[in-house]
């Protein structure tokens, strides 16, 4: 059986994937600032992070969620064409994650803190961030299920040198941490979920600085799963 040569990465698309993954990188190092000074400020592990820590959490997921369905749709392109099928299924599900995860939190910014709706019986059961709530279970679904599925279906398409198996040995790493997260549901405890912080806010970033250098070499010659399957060869 001959392997089908995958095609070079085309300038376009090696441009988007190096600007996408760095400023998934560069807004991942941003979130940790209010996130860290966010949880070290609790009073328990189980309490929510308050503001102004939150607000900017809020903010900055907002706008560096583009940035991550931009660096999915890269992989897609950079893929071999017998991989690319896992890198679309990537793509359709950090969709998903954007979409959720930025309704819950362009809502809870512009709603949420209204004046003349605190008080109201049904906005800590409806918006508070916090479990139980309904956009907690959201955000939860949009992490620990949408982003799990999307990340560990992108570390399929990477094979063959050691920067493409770091690669999706990182991947592998988050989606498993992120899926994890799940746990704090079973065990009704949000410190449980912040496994599945872990995921997505520290070891997701570490996998997108390293697809900076792998969008960076595929400008030159076939790399990872490209050069794996560039051999031709006859079985």
């Amino acid at each position: 059986m001959r392997v089908a040569m995958p095609q070079l990465l085309g300038s376009s698309a090696r441009r988007l994937g190096i600007v996408s993954a760095s400023v998934t990188v560069l807004l991942s190092l941003a979130y940790a600032v209010p996130l860290t000074a966010g949880l070290m400020s609790l009073p328990s592990p189980d309490a929510p992070i308050g503001e102004p820590w939150f607000a900017m959490m809020e903010i900055l997921i907002i706008i560096s969620m583009p940035a991550m369905v931009a660096m999915m749709i890269a992989i897609h392109a950079w893929a071999a064409p017998s991989r690319k099928v896992f890198a679309a299924v990537g793509v359709v599900f950090m969709a998903l994650t954007t979409v959720v995860t930025s309704s819950v939190h362009f809502v809870i910014l512009t709603v949420s803190h209204r004046a003349e709706l605190l008080g109201q019986p049904w906005l800590q059961p409806a918006l508070s961030f916090r479990w139980l709530s309904v956009t907690y279970a959201l955000d939860i679904l949009a992490w620990d299920v949408f982003f799990a599925i999307a990340v560990l279906s992108a570390a399929v398409v990477f094979s063959g040198d050691r920067l493409a198996r770091c690669v999706r040995l990182v991947l592998i790493v988050s989606g498993v941490l992120a899926r994890t997260g799940l746990a704090g549901i079973v065990l009704d405890g949000a410190h449980v979920r912040n496994i599945g912080i872990a995921g997505y806010a520290g070891v997701f970033p570490v996998a997108a600085l390293l697809l900076v250098i792998v969008f960076h070499r595929a400008g030159a010659a076939p790399t990872g799963a490209l050069r794996d399957e560039s051999r031709a060869v006859l079985v």
